[in-house]
């Protein structure tokens, strides 16, 4: 079976968030279950030629794509990395930025531009892929435009398109130019037509009409976003294609993600050797110069800091958390107002709240090993890693029970039994708390918290177990 994987962003060459980390591991998986894969991506100019020593493509150096009126220049760097074949489409015009993503006026172009040099490529190298994996709405336009434009060849004849939506809160909306810019026709923009949504051009719209099968990170997100609270103006679209609708639950990289193989942290360990964990909280209170108390609990987070993440719910009852026997580590950037707050708690409480205003990868292994409770009380969370960081760590996460989160943490007090953490339903500050009191009440009783540790720890979080899930669909599309 051949795959073409088009992604905007992919580990190890360029991240800002899950897809990067997606990208970097399911093709590997899939590689290793036997799957031909080509990864196709931008070679924007973060991305080193020497560093990772990517090789030209000769044959399509300087090779030209038809952008509305006008045709620009693209050339094709080639890298063979654990049995998959990475493509990176380079344009000085679209792609030699500062960031990934941009509010340029052409950030439209940029993405029609991409997606076109994939089919282009696809096509001259005459890699003939039985199934073209999409991801947002960087790569959406894809199936439509085969649709338009390469109808009778050969190459796209018998393809089959899946779409991955990590989420939906980002669509690609743009005016009506983008329709020329992509050669589209003018026909289908209309009132509730295909190509228009609110009198815009959504790219991600039109993927989820045009494409074979729609996925998502999670089974409890691909529920939600067929709802007007989660569906972000696309859930009647999604309504309509529910049918090929599917949740598959990201894995983790347990290379990188697991506390018996962890190279960063201090004391490596597994549920056999928990008392070893001790070891890196030791390391991590040590590392903020905070007071040792081994008895103390510790409260982590790890997170983007946005609307998204919900840490709003925090201000009500901060005050009182920090009044008791606890400390807590947040690590993470974001928006100027959760900065700003977690800056001040920080002087407010310099003995007990540590805020950490930076993306560093050590530290966060060093905060998911060394503390004892994990927040997360996100609005709405496709997946998530860190709650399943925490999990394999025994670090015992509190969470909202929203998207991932709520396939992943198993309330403690709704399963005494099977509880991996505590996950509260209603999405308000009292809820949340009621939830941190719980654990930290829970946590002065070590048999009890033990099983939670068991628990999660024992989870299969597997990218291998989500590439055979993968495969399936894939198998079912080319069978059907």
């Amino acid at each position: 079976m051949k795959i073409s994987f088009i992604t905007s962003e992919c580990v190890p060459f360029v991240k800002t968030g899950g897809l990067a980390d997606v990208s970097g591991a399911l093709p590997k998986e899939l590689a290793k279950l036997g799957v031909s894969i080509n990864v196709f991506i931008p070679r924007y100019s973060l991305i080193s030629i020497d560093q990772y020593g990517l090789k030209l493509v000769g044959e399509l150096r300087d090779t030209k794509v038809r952008i509305g009126n006008i045709y620009v220049d693209y050339s094709l760097y080639h890298l063979q990395k654990d049995e998959v074949n990475f493509y990176f489409i380079d344009s000085q015009k679209y792609f030699d930025r500062h960031f990934i993503y941009t509010n340029d006026t052409d950030e439209d172009e940029r993405f029609i531009f991409f997606q076109k040099s994939v089919l282009d490529i696809l096509q001259k190298l005459k890699l003939e892929p039985d199934v073209i994996h999409l991801n947002d709405w960087q790569s959406a336009l894809i199936p439509e435009l085969i649709n338009v434009h390469y109808k009778t060849n050969n190459n796209f004849s018998n393809v089959k398109t899946v779409l991955s939506i990590h989420n939906i809160a980002y669509q690609g909306i743009f005016n009506r130019m983008a329709l020329d810019k992509a050669n589209l026709p003018e026909t289908k923009f209309f009132p509730f037509g295909p190509y228009e949504h609110y009198g815009n051009f959504n790219f991600l719209k039109i993927g989820i009409i045009t494409s074979d099968f729609i996925l998502t990170v999670s089974p409890t997100y691909a529920k939600e976003i067929l709802s007007s609270e989660y569906g972000c103006g696309l859930e009647g679209v999604l309504q309509n294609r529910k049918n090929v609708l599917k949740g598959i639950l990201n894995g983790i990289d347990e290379t990188q993600w697991d506390p018996q193989f962890d190279k960063i942290i201090v004391k490596n360990y597994n549920y056999d050797s928990i008392n070893d964990k001790l070891i890196n909280k030791i390391h991590l209170l040590k590392y903020a110069n905070a007071d040792t108390n081994e008895k103390t609990p510790v409260i982590g987070i790890v997170s983007r800091l946005v609307w998204q993440k919900g840490f709003e719910l925090m201000e009500p009852f901060i005050d009182d958390l920090l009044s008791k026997d606890v400390k807590v580590f947040v690590l993470g950037k974001g928006e100027y107002k959760y900065e700003e707050y977690f800056k001040n708690l920080n002087k407010k409480y310099p003995d007990k709240f540590f805020f950490f205003c930076e993306y560093n990868n050590e530290l966060a292994h060093y905060i998911t090993a060394g503390a004892d409770i994990f927040l997360m009380p996100s609005r709405y969370e496709p997946c998530g890693l860190n709650q399943m960081y925490s999990l394999k760590y025994g670090t015992i996460p509190v969470v909202h029970k929203t998207g991932g989160l709520s396939d992943t943490v198993i309330d403690f007090e709704e399963n005494p039994d099977n509880g991996n953490g505590f996950a509260f339903i209603n999405f308000n500050s009292q809820e949340f708390y009621n939830k941190i009191l719980k654990a930290l009440d829970l946590y002065t009783q070590p048999n009890r918290w033990k099983l939670l540790q068991k628990n999660g720890m024992s989870l299969d979080f597997s990218w291998n177990k989500s590439a055979k899930q993968y495969l399936e669909i894939y198998n079912y599309l080319l069978n059907k």
